[in-house]
């Protein structure tokens, strides 16, 4: 890949690397509480020190979401949270000087009802660099590839510990960077990871040159630098829906507000330091 072909997750992944640092990237579920609230908690990750954000699209029959993540998308979903919605907040937090990469999360179908045509225009709108469709197997990834490599936004892999003689054919074609599972089964914040996790890691990084990154249940600052040490980047998801959801009465009474935002770029920063 060309300098000319990088993008903003390419390029803060390199800045990072050349200073030693691992990427903190949040999971959020936009629209959770509600959209204007999210592009306010955009700005405050930013101001707590993440690096790149995950956009989660809320979806009713998720796979691989925990019950964390299930009820931001439910309590989302009543709201009538879309892709469009989601990349209206990527839109609003950009112009509100949010600088960090934005990689969106969402299942397969959502896409594929908007047609892949123009999702990935809507996208390249958004100024959205990377992508994460959990439910994509690798092999039913090709059309999707083609049209993400042609807007120049990196189609992300997971990798779990499950994957076996299929992570060489995965990262075969990955972009961006790889993002290695740490457990089996779905997310949420847990207390220890399987036995083997940092030997699946170092045999991940040793048949890449992309990043690694690690995420599903990452959800102290002890966790965090752990995995600092063998990883590029470390996801924490559960554990800032979570405090989101802690702080919804705050975020929802404007005399609050602020409070609240405080409260979560607090409970972020903490993680990086």
């Amino acid at each position: 890949m060309n300098a000319a072909a990088l993008n903003s997750l390419d390029l803060t992944f390199e800045r990072l690397q050349a200073e030693g640092r691992t990427a903190l990237m949040p999971f959020i579920t936009v629209g959770d509480p509600d959209p204007e609230t999210t592009v306010d908690i955009l700005v405050a990750l930013q101001e707590a020190g993440a690096d790149i954000v995950e956009l989660g699209v809320p979806y009713s029959d998720p796979l691989a979401d925990g019950p964390v993540i299930q009820r931001a998308s439910e309590r989302a979903l009543v709201r009538e949270i879309t892709i469009e919605t989601c990349l209206n907040v990527a839109r609003k937090a950009k112009e509100r000087g949010v600088t960090m990469p934005f990689v969106l999360f969402t299942y397969y179908n959502p896409a594929m009802q908007i047609g892949l045509e123009r999702f990935f225009t809507m996208l390249q709108e958004a100024e959205i660099s990377g992508l994460i469709i959990p439910d994509l197997p690798y092999e039913e990834s090709k059309e999707v590839l083609a049209f993400a490599d042609a807007a120049n936004i990196r189609l992300v892999p997971l990798v779990a510990p499950t994957s076996n003689d299929r992570i060489a054919r995965i990262m075969s074609s990955a972009r961006g960077f790889i993002y290695c599972v740490s457990s089996l089964g779905v997310t949420g914040e847990r207390t220890s990871f399987f036995e083997g996790v940092e030997h699946f890691i170092r045999s991940v990084r040793a048949q890449t040159d992309l990043p690694v990154a690690i995420g599903f249940g990452i959800s102290s600052r002890e966790q965090v630098r752990r995995f600092s040490e063998i990883c590029d980047g470390v996801v924490i998801g559960s554990a800032i829906v979570r405090k989101i959801e802690e702080s919804i009465p705050l975020l929802q009474n404007k005399e609050t507000k602020s409070q609240g935002l405080l409260q979560i770029r607090d409970f972020v920063a903490q993680l990086k330091s």
